[in-house]
């Protein structure tokens, strides 16, 4: 082995060397905070019947907890279409080039290029050529170089690694967020529609019996049994009736409207399947365990994962105090005669490790590293309050899902009871009993009371949604053997 070849080896295993003994990473590796967990989720004080167990209801998919094919269907196509979702695929995509780039930090830069030139120079300059000598010349070099190469001794870049592969984690985790909301959102919006279609059934079969109503006054009217005043009173019922069918129309087709948009469709009819009272409610629920809430939310997960990559950055600010090793170096050809190119006489090559030390920053690297300490502790922080805010959207929603059914339960009792008093009013009216007053009143306090049913009823399949999204249910994506058929 010549010389040249044996300093060019040491110099190459200097650098191999070096690479190698890159030290473990500076600053704090991550460990999650410790979390208390409440040992089981507070609910209503008249929910005794409480089913809890290992499997909670959130581990259900969703299209096990939806049982209207419609619906199953349109979530499917909401999760296909939805922009709001395509729009967190494309930052999940975002997050996953830049955990590349930084992770291409670990390897050097390596470029190839070269040249050829072809002169020649004047016989009759002011530098005349010397007799003999051919004007023309061609010269040509073929090289490749390696850019400036930091060598990880301080673990700056693995933990600028960790950070990114941190930003991947909790792109997917919001991308789930986004999923789990988007259920929730068709869910709820579509029991919304269903409230409205009822509704306008309540105000359909009210304007029919206000004109019955109407008609019979009318002729009592006639016949000297009933007043002008009764008639208007009774003309004043139809009208309510009829604003009323005019302002749920509206409604609904707005809602029609907001729920394609969910679907990534343009404004249009939706069908239905089951109507609101039709609608499975289930009679209890399992929460699961406390504890495993920490793992199926993903906003939680969103939370830890931005507490990862900021543990890592107190790394990098630490790895700048100390000294950065870079490599550069360059290998090729140059000649001035191009038959001589690749020959051994015309190699060039160069290499220079380079060492720089801070010595005096004006206290930038300390106030970088004070803000990464201090950007730790804010999501510290946030991700301490996404996990308490998590058990209390549980327990809030456990009570909302136990006393909405109770509230309905009343409802329908109430609703019942107008029902009676307004078929007794009018059958004493009939019978001269009592004034056109008393059958007004009982009317419009049946209306009302129908129309609270039906919000009661919606409330009652809300909170099964809100319950379900409060355990962490609803991001999962379905087997395709299992899952439903976009498109109702």
């Amino acid at each position: 082995m010549t010389r040249r070849n044996l300093n060019r080896g040491k110099i190459l295993l200097t650098a191999l060397g070096l690479t190698l003994l890159a030290g473990c990473a500076v600053g704090p590796d991550y460990q999650r905070p410790a979390t208390e967990s409440p040992d089981a989720f507070r609910r209503a004080a008249s929910d005794t019947a409480a089913a809890e167990g290992a499997v909670g209801f959130g581990d259900l998919g969703w299209w096990e907890v939806f049982e209207d094919p419609h619906l199953t269907g349109y979530i499917a196509e909401a999760l296909t279409n939805n922009w709001d979702l395509r729009m967190a695929a494309a930052r999940v995509l975002q997050a996953g080039a830049a955990l590349g780039i930084t992770r291409s930090q670990f390897l050097p830069s390596v470029a190839a290029g070269g040249d050829l030139q072809a002169v020649r120079a004047s016989e009759r300059g002011p530098t005349p050529i010397p007799t003999g000598m051919n004007p023309q010349a061609e010269y040509g070099d073929v090289y490749a170089t390696m850019a400036a190469y930091e060598v990880d001794l301080w673990g700056r870049i693995r933990r600028a690694s960790e950070a990114a592969r941190a930003d991947l984690l909790a792109s997917q985790a919001a991308q789930e967020t986004v999923r789990q909301t988007l259920v929730a959102e068709v869910a709820s919006g579509y029991f919304d529609l269903l409230r409205l279609d009822y509704e306008g059934e309540i105000a359909q079969r009210t304007l029919q019996a206000r004109t019955n109503s109407l008609a019979l006054t009318t002729a009592r009217e006639e016949g000297g049994v009933a007043s002008m005043q009764d008639v208007a009173q009774a003309r004043i019922l139809v009208s309510t009736a009829e604003a009323s069918i005019v302002d749920i129309a509206r409604r609904r087709e707005q809602q029609e409207n907001a729920l394609c948009v969910l679907l990534g469709r343009y404004p249009g009819h939706l069908e239905r399947g089951g109507a609101l009272t039709e609608q499975p409610v289930r009679s209890e629920v399992s929460a699961g365990l406390p504890s495993a809430l920490l793992e199926r939310r993903p906003d939680i997960r969103v939370a830890e994962q931005q507490l990862v990559a900021a543990n890592a950055d107190i790394g990098q600010a630490k790895a700048a105090f100390f000294p950065q090793l870079t490599l550069t170096g360059l290998y090729g050809f140059q000649t001035v005669a191009l038959s001589d190119l690749f020959t051994a006489p015309a190699q060039t090559w160069q290499f220079g490790p380079a060492v720089t030390l801070p010595l005096f920053t004006g206290g930038r690297l300390r106030g970088n590293l004070e803000l990464a300490r201090a950007r730790f502790d804010e999501a510290l922080a946030r991700y301490q309050q996404t996990v308490q805010g998590a058990f209390r959207e549980v327990s809030d929603s456990l009570i909302g899902y136990q006393r909405a059914r109770e509230y309905r339960e009343l409802q329908v009792v109430r609703a019942q009871a107008h029902r009676d008093a307004a078929e007794l009013a009018t059958i004493r009216y009939e019978g001269g009993v009592t004034s056109y007053l008393e059958v007004l009143y009982s009317d419009q306090e049946l209306f009302a009371a129908e129309l609270e049913l039906a919000r009661a009823r919606l409330n009652e399949l809300l909170s099964v949604v809100q319950l379900y999204r409060a355990l962490g249910g609803g991001w999962q994506a379905p087997v395709a053997s299992e899952g439903p058929t976009p498109g109702a």
